[in-house]
C-alpha cells in the first residue's frame, strides 16, 4: 500500500468536510474499512484533564468513553504526547481491556502548537499487528486532524 497516496486522499475528504467532526468522523470511517488489521479505530479528544471519545468505528462500543489522561495506553499517549505501540495488549499491566479480542493496540496523539488535542486509538485482533510503517502513517493522520479540531460549519 502506498501510504503517500492514502494520506493524499484522507487530506482531500478531511479538506471537504464542513466541520471537525465531520472530518474526524470520516477519517475514522476509512482507517477501519481500508485496513484489515484495524478492528476497532476512535478518536479520543482531551477534555480538561480527561480523554472523551468522539467517532468511533468498529464491532461494538467501548465502555471506556471517558479516560483520565495518565490512565492506561490512551491515558499514557495523551501525558506524554508520544505514540503508544503494544504488541500484545496481556502483557501490557496499562491495557483497559475493552474487547476480549483485541491484541495489540496503536495510540497515535493528535498534537497542534505542543499541545495534544486528542488521539487516534487502533485495536487490533492480531499479535504485533502495528508495524513501523503504520506508525508514521497514522502519525500523518494525526498531524492532518490537528487543524480540524475546532472547525465548525
Amino acid at each position: 500500500m502506498d501510504y503517500r497516496q492514502v494520506l493524499a486522499q484522507i487530506k482531500e475528504t478531511i479538506d471537504a468536510a464542513r466541520t471537525g467532526e465531520e472530518a474526524a468522523a470520516t477519517v475514522i470511517d476509512y482507517l477501519h474499512d481500508h485496513f484489515d488489521h484495524h478492528s476497532w479505530v476512535g478518536i479520543y479528544w482531551v477534555r480538561g484533564q480527561d480523554l472523551v471519545l468522539g467517532p468511533w468505528k468498529g464491532p461494538q462500543a467501548t465502555e471506556h468513553t471517558r479516560i483520565p489522561i495518565g490512565t492506561g495506553v490512551c491515558g499514557a499517549a495523551a501525558a506524554s504526547g508520544m505514540t503508544e505501540v503494544v504488541d500484545d495488549v496481556s502483557k501490557d499491566a496499562r491495557y483497559l481491556a475493552c474487547f476480549p479480542s483485541t491484541k495489540s493496540e496503536i495510540v497515535v496523539p493528535i498534537i497542534a502548537d505542543g499541545r495534544v488535542l486528542g488521539e487516534i486509538d487502533i485495536d487490533s485482533d492480531r499479535l504485533a499487528a502495528f508495524t513501523p510503517e503504520d506508525r508514521e502513517f497514522l502519525e500523518g493522520v494525526a498531524v492532518l486532524l490537528a487543524p480540524v479540531r475546532g472547525r465548525s460549519a
